[in-house]
């Protein structure tokens, strides 16, 4: 069947300093082909590029029009960019087919890197402030008197975010990167991988062609690019994906090594599905587990750098899972994935199939038994000789710790089958590979869950459970989601990618801070006790010499407006009241003689829910105002008891302002504070409220239905 291959132009242009570029009789050109076919596609060349300009680009340009936006305007224009790839989508689906994808393999790849997109949109915006800098952990007092106060706190790094990575994952392998380093406001210069670089290519004309992205937030290098790191110093990032061996050479730069650049890695890894001692073959988490395996193996025809070379199960059921995996690998039909009926297509290149072959061979030489497939099997009517296909290939070892099962990667549709004693014996098999990015434990047993956790958790980025409860709804072994970290220790890489709000944080430094609570506050945009404070009271309100914060919107609002009540006693019938209308009757409540054999009371005392509740009496504006909602509390902590008799009175400070970049409103998080006529505090919290930014709101924006 005649395959319509993708148009694209003759050499494959970069994106840099502000404009496409295309080398000019250039004297190297690496021809790119169609992994199913092996006709021509592209080629690639940087003759001529200059990398030190595209660095400086990102450095002045970039920098300057990411930092005009805050946090929260940066996760928007992700949504917007998001959008416009969804409507584009099929662009990507058609041209990334000759990377030898299949329509299932483009929900991995395009459709993934799309909803990393989106995520990364909506924790910006729910879970990082409107600014540009992230307060971290509490404030430490380094003074007596309170006047000298440290914090740590998160701000953008000064350079660029300089990604490299694989062959496999050629959109969501820039995306997963691209999305929290622009949401950190850091801009990003992609080095795709050549054989795949086509596919990144169009993605980011798409991108561009969006309109939505700043000046010099991103630009692209189609092709070498091996004085990059000359270019780069402790201000800026790299993150790499691809082979241990080719991030053992980045890391040994000078400029890594000595001129203080950032550089995490994601590389390949041994991954290993384990079978527990519980699931015997009539069980459903057997069925699961095999099932996981041949996902691992056929999507994306095995490159991944998650899928699973290792499947580690208990002796006496090693042949039940051979047979049950090859029946399932029985019925893949390999193919041009454009041509109808194919289930799995080729791998990236025919030096990508040379590879494979050798790394099954190598094993097959150390003692490995072909149980389906092997280094020269029949690919059926898959041509072989021009595509680069590559038969699904199961081994099995007698010896389980053969040197080669946990040391050779065959990037492909390939695993070794091995069987385990006990579980201590499958811990120490699992280990063997020296740090991986995932492992799966098939088990429905608590028990074994928690051996299993203990005993291989350090040696892996993430542990998958899978059980007949998670069977239909896990996300997988090897689909890394946007919101927990992606990464894994030792010959994983050592590094973290993903991981929601981590992964921006990823890009940004943390700094100690250290001053008065007035210079605290205007450095992060958060009140701090002790700074100034514009106070008003009850009386300055009432006699209308001064306006109530709850009557300020966001437009008025400013950070240390504070009101300050007066005080309430509490007596023995208010307790004895709200323990009777709550049912709440703990005995420090209602019991005198155990109360005071508590070492923490006098005598009875009151419930600290209600006097919670009584400093939502002495704070709030009774009329309607601004502030829409009152929609949590955090941080709550009762200090010091409060018995009959006592008086409490309450501090309400606006401490951090949050406009919503696209509602009429925004989250506005106010100091509570309650002392009793000792001046002690009784108790500390946020009261986070809904606060329009204008008032009274337009009709429009309060008619919503």
């Amino acid at each position: 069947m005649t395959v319509t291959l993708p148009s694209l132009p003759e050499i494959l242009p970069s994106y840099v300093n502000g404009a496409w570029w295309t080398p000019q009789n250039p004297s190297k050109v690496t021809e790119v082909t169609d992994a199913n076919t092996g006709e021509r596609l592209t080629g690639v060349s940087t003759d001529g590029l200059d990398t030190a300009a595209a660095i400086e680009h990102a450095r002045t340009v970039g920098q300057k029009a990411l930092g005009e936006l805050t946090i929260h305007e940066r996760a928007l224009k992700l949504k917007e960019l998001a959008l416009y790839l969804n409507s584009r989508i099929q662009e990507l689906y058609d041209v990334s087919f000759a990377t030898g994808a299949t329509q299932r393999d483009h929900a991995f790849d395009v459709d993934g890197g799309i909803g990393t997109l989106f995520t990364f949109s909506g924790k910006g915006r729910r879970e990082l402030p409107n600014s540009n800098v992230i307060t971290d952990g509490p404030v430490e007092p380094l003074s007596r008197d309170g006047s000298f106060i440290g914090e740590h706190i998160y701000q953008r790094i000064p350079g660029v975010a300089v990604q490299i990575n694989a062959f496999n994952f050629p959109v969501w392998g820039m995306l997963e990167k691209f999305a929290p380093s622009f949401v950190a406001g850091v801009p990003t210069v992609v080095k795709p991988a050549t054989p795949t670089g086509y596919v990144t290519q169009k993605c980011v004309e798409l991108m561009l062609e969006s309109g939505v992205l700043p000046e010099g937030s991103l630009q692209l290098i189609s092709g070498s690019a091996r004085d990059l790191l000359d270019h780069l110093d402790y201000r800026d990032h790299v993150s790499f994906t691809g082979s241990a061996a080719t991030a053992q050479t980045l890391r040994k730069h000078p400029n890594v090594q000595e001129g203080g650049v950032r550089f995490t890695a994601e590389t390949d890894s041994l991954n290993a599905a384990i079978l527990g001692p519980d699931a015997d073959p009539e069980s459903p988490e057997f069925e699961a587990f095999v099932k996981v395996v041949f996902q691992e193996m056929t999507v994306k025809a095995g490159q991944k750098c998650t899928a699973i070379r290792r499947v580690i199960v208990p002796q006496d059921r090693v042949d039940a899972v051979v047979e049950a995996l090859s029946a399932r690998l029985g019925k893949v039909v390999l193919g041009d994935p454009r041509v109808e009926g194919t289930t799995m297509g080729a791998l990236a290149s025919k030096e990508q199939q040379g590879e494979v072959r050798g790394a099954v061979q190598r094993l097959v030489d150390a003692g490995g038994q072909v149980r389906l497939g092997g280094p020269d099997a029949s690919t059926g009517d898959a041509d072989a000789e021009s595509g680069a296909f590559f038969a699904p290939t199961v081994l099995s070892f007698d010896d389980a710790r053969t040197p080669e099962v946990h040391a050779v990667e065959a990037f492909g549709p390939v695993t070794s089958v091995v069987g385990y004693t006990d579980v201590e014996d499958a811990v120490a098999l699992a280990a063997l590979g020296s740090g991986s990015l995932v492992a799966t434990v098939a088990t429905n047993d608590g028990e074994t869950a928690r051996a299993f956790a203990a005993g291989i958790g350090a040696h892996h980025g993430r542990v998958h459970f899978l059980n007949r409860q998670t069977a239909k709804t896990t996300t997988g072994h090897g689909a890394p989601v946007p919101v927990l970290v992606h990464g894994g220790p030792g010959r994983a890489g050592g590094g973290e990618e993903l991981g929601g709000v981590r992964a921006v944080k990823h890009y940004m430094q943390r700094t100690a801070i250290q001053g008065s609570p007035d210079i605290l506050t205007a450095v992060t945009g958060v009140w701090h006790q002790g700074a100034a404070a514009q106070t008003v009271t009850r009386e300055d309100v009432d006699a209308g010499k001064a306006k109530h914060p709850f009557y300020k919107s966001l437009e008025e609002l400013r950070i240390g407006d504070q009101f300050a009540s007066g005080l309430r006693t509490v007596t023995l019938q208010d307790i004895t009241d709200f323990a009777e209308e709550t049912g709440d009757k703990f005995y420090a409540h209602t019991d005198e003689e155990a109360a005071m054999a508590n070492p923490f009371f006098p005598r009875r005392v009151a419930h600290g829910y209600l006097l919670v509740s009584w400093a939502a009496g002495l704070f709030v504006a009774p009329d309607p105002g601004p502030v829409l909602a009152n929609y949590g509390l955090e941080s709550l902590r009762f200090v010091t008891p409060v018995t009959y008799d006592d008086s409490i009175r309450v501090t309400l400070t606006a401490k951090k302002i949050t406009p919503r970049v696209t509602d009429e409103y925004g989250e506005v998080a106010w100091d509570c504070r309650l002392h009793n006529q000792n001046d002690e505090l009784v108790a500390q919290y946020d009261v986070l409220t809904l606060v329009a930014k204008t008032w009274p709101m337009a009709p429009s924006e309060t008619s919503q239905g």
